[in-house]
């Protein structure tokens, strides 16, 4: 994996921290992109490092066109290239349809929706240059069977499957895949507020009886991400446990 670099947006914490040590542990210089904790970030980047790899830090909100236009430029001139892009930013604001104010719908939109066009379509020029690259997509479960109480972040999820599948057709022919991660449950910090009622009717749906660790959504990331998959392009591949079969 010499010289080979993955930019993992949203990369501070939780799914994107694991998805950057995992390519870390695989030998992939890493670009950590945050908007938040420059400090969770930080954490992160010394962990990728103790891998043997180099790991870079860059504050961007994928929200903003021209903010991750420059971010593109500037990982690529200090890596030299990006050969896998994982779009992992995302947020929620979830409520109920009858209670959900417009911002709401509009910043889980723009972020996890308009964040990963902005992304694709920057880093799309570097790739195509390049004449290779694969870019892995976070979807959700709920952007394919919907959600109540999350109709922004379901809304925003079902979009990126549409853009997973369009790029995919588009960019295919310069050798560049696009793929999309559709997890389930993940224990993560934000299903750690779960109550015990809410977890027991989740478990009941989901045929493994188990939420996903981390470390299952970065380990589908790297294979997306690797040549291992290099004749898989276009698909949302679902990591749910059996929850939507």
């Amino acid at each position: 994996m010499e010289n080979k670099t993955v930019l993992v947006t949203g990369g501070g914490r939780g799914i994107g921290k694991a998805i950057a040590l995992a390519f870390a542990k695989e030998g992939y210089q890493v670009a950590i992109n945050y908007n938040g904790s420059e400090a969770a970030a930080k954490e992160t980047a010394a962990l990728c490092e103790q891998e043997g790899v180099s790991a870079k830090i860059y504050r961007c909100n994928v929200a903003d066109y021209a903010a991750v236009e420059a971010m593109m430029k500037e990982v690529a001139d200090d890596f030299g290239s990006i050969d896998v892009l994982v779009n992992n930013s995302g947020i929620t604001r979830d409520g109920l349809l009858l209670r959900m104010k417009e911002e709401d719908f509009d910043q889980v939109i723009d972020i996890n929706l308009k964040g990963t066009f902005n992304c694709i379509r920057h880093v799309a020029r570097i790739m195509m240059k390049q004449r290779h690259g694969s870019i892995v997509n976070m979807s959700s479960i709920v952007g394919i069977a919907g959600n109540i109480g999350q109709m922004n972040y379901s809304a925003s999820k079902a979009g990126i499957i549409g853009l997973t599948k369009s790029a995919a057709k588009e960019l295919a022919s310069r050798n560049i895949r696009v793929n999309a991660i559709a997890p389930g449950f993940v224990e993560t910090e934000m299903t750690k507020v779960l109550s015990e009622e809410a977890r027991e009717a989740a478990m009941k749906v989901i045929a493994l009886k188990r939420f996903a660790s981390v470390e299952d959504i970065a380990n589908l990331a790297v294979f997306l991400g690797s040549d291992k998959s290099s004749y898989i392009t276009g698909q949302i591949i679902q990591v749910d446990g059996g929850m939507a079969m």
